[in-house]
C-alpha cells in the first residue's frame, strides 16, 4: 500500500468519523446534545441499567470522558446515577423517564441524515459498510 496520506486507511476512517460526526452534532444541538452524549443514551436504551465500565466498553469510552460525560446528562435529567448497594464501587447508570423520552426523538436522526444530507449511498451499501466496520472493530478488539 501507498505512503500517500490519501492511501492510508487511518486517514479514511478519521476524515470519515469526523464528517459524519459534523451531521449529527448539527442535528444534536436542539437537544442540547454532543455526538458522546447521543451514543450514551443509544447504548442506555439497549440496555437498561448499565455500570460505568459496562458502558465505557459498550461506547469505547474511558472513565475520563464518560464521568463528566455522564455527569452532564445527569445534571439535564436525561440519566441517573445509582451505587449498588451489594458493592458501592459498582456505579450503575440509566435513562430516567425524560431521557426515555427524548430516545424516541433521536432513533431517526441516522436515517435522516443518510436521506436528507450530502452523503449519498445506496441502503445496500450502508449495511455492507456497517458488516466490513463491525467485523473490522471485532477483531481490533
Amino acid at each position: 500500500m501507498s505512503e500517500n496520506l490519501d492511501h492510508q486507511l487511518c486517514f479514511l476512517l478519521y476524515v470519515s468519523s469526523k464528517e459524519i460526526i459534523k451531521e449529527y452534532t448539527a442535528r444534536l444541538k436542539k437537544y442540547d446534545l454532543t455526538y458522546t452524549g447521543y451514543i450514551t443514551i443509544l447504548a442506555l436504551c439497549d440496555e437498561e441499567h448499565l455500570t460505568i465500565k459496562q458502558l465505557g466498553h459498550k461506547l469505547f469510552l474511558d472513565s475520563g470522558t464518560l464521568t463528566p460525560l455522564v455527569k452532564r446528562l445527569e445534571s439535564n435529567g436525561y440519566v441517573n446515577r445509582k451505587r449498588s448497594k451489594e458493592d458501592e464501587r459498582h456505579l450503575f447508570v440509566s435513562l430516567t423517564p425524560k431521557g426515555r423520552a427524548l430516545s424516541e426523538n433521536l432513533h431517526c436522526i441516522g436515517e435522516d441524515i443518510l436521506q436528507n444530507s450530502s452523503i449519498q449511498i445506496q441502503p445496500e451499501k450502508v449495511k455492507e459498510l456497517h458488516a466490513m466496520l463491525s467485523q473490522f472493530i471485532n477483531q481490533l478488539r
